[in-house]
């Protein structure tokens, strides 16, 4: 039986690890062919370590397990030039391009005298400039119905959430962010209608991805510890969300992902779709 993206490509961005793999591998696994790209280096205002080399090559490995193609390249997303070229060798070799998924982010959380205003700035660089970038490079490519997939974050939609003081600087511009994506897609939606290219955007909650897992952000929720482990921040984790789960897995956001690549979406645009677990109903509620 043909896959559900037989004969579509799709570019995504922060491929290396975590969501940007269970992505590639899930529109694979429906019969796409990928265009794979990340930084696989780290950003100096983000504390914890960031993808590498092999992390790409192994998701390129996963992707040819399953007998489709994928290009990869190593490009930073605030570097619009960067994704040019990749997206331009990914075209060549693959023939077009159907599919965006903008899912590169980072949160730097430095706070107190080791704070400085470049976190605001790479945060924000990142997770906004960076899918602008993406989106802007692979328009002139990007053929008719095609579907553009935009990761915002439930947590950046609450005020007070990731902007909190405790986060520092970079908490903020991940919050702003995530905020302002919001009215991106909106924007883009309607100047792509004319031509059947959707433009939506998924907002997780908590994702078992390094994002969540890393000494910066236990330290953030256990301050009151030299060394939390998981163990001592997973109730924290768990309060978060409607549900009693302390977070989803990647592959719960790729199904969206799919979802919105494929026809079954095709008159679905402009939406802000959650996959948080009831998180920012109960929070919102909280605040309310």
């Amino acid at each position: 039986m043909p896959g559900r993206l037989e004969g579509k490509v799709a570019l995504i961005t922060g491929a290396a690890r975590g969501q940007g793999r269970s992505h590639a591998v899930r529109l694979a696994q429906e019969g796409a062919d990928i265009i794979a790209v990340d930084i696989c280096a780290d950003i100096e205002s983000n504390l914890y370590p960031l993808s590498r080399p092999e992390d790409l090559a192994e998701t390129a490995r996963q992707v040819e397990a399953l007998d489709r193609r994928i290009v990869t390249r190593q490009a930073d997303v605030r570097e619009r030039a960067q994704l040019r070229e990749a997206v331009e060798a990914g075209v060549a070799e693959l023939g077009g391009l159907d599919i965006v998924a903008a899912n590169a982010g980072i949160m730097p959380m430095r706070k107190g005298d080791a704070a400085d205003a470049m976190d605001f700035v790479d945060a924000s660089d990142v997770d906004l400039l960076g899918v602008m970038n993406a989106v802007a490079a692979a328009i002139p490519h990007l053929r008719d119905r095609g579907s553009i997939v935009v990761t915002g974050s439930t947590a950046g939609m609450l005020k007070g959430a990731a902007d909190n003081p405790e986060f520092g600087p970079g908490g903020a511009g991940y919050s702003w962010a995530k905020r302002t994506l919001i009215s991106y897609v909106e924007q883009m939606c309607l100047h792509l209608a004319p031509r059947f290219i959707r433009v939506n955007a998924i907002h997780p909650t908590n994702v078992n991805t390094h994002l969540l897992h890393n000494d910066e952000l236990y330290k953030v929720f256990r301050p009151d510890l030299e060394k939390p482990e998981l163990d001592d921040v997973k109730p924290a984790f768990v309060a978060w969300q409607a549900m009693p789960i302390p977070w989803v897995e990647p592959v719960d956001i790729s199904n969206l992902v799919l979802f919105l690549a494929s026809e079954e979406s095709r008159y679905i645009t402009g939406q802000q779709i959650r996959v948080d677990a009831g998180s920012l109903i109960k929070h919102a509620a909280a605040v309310g």
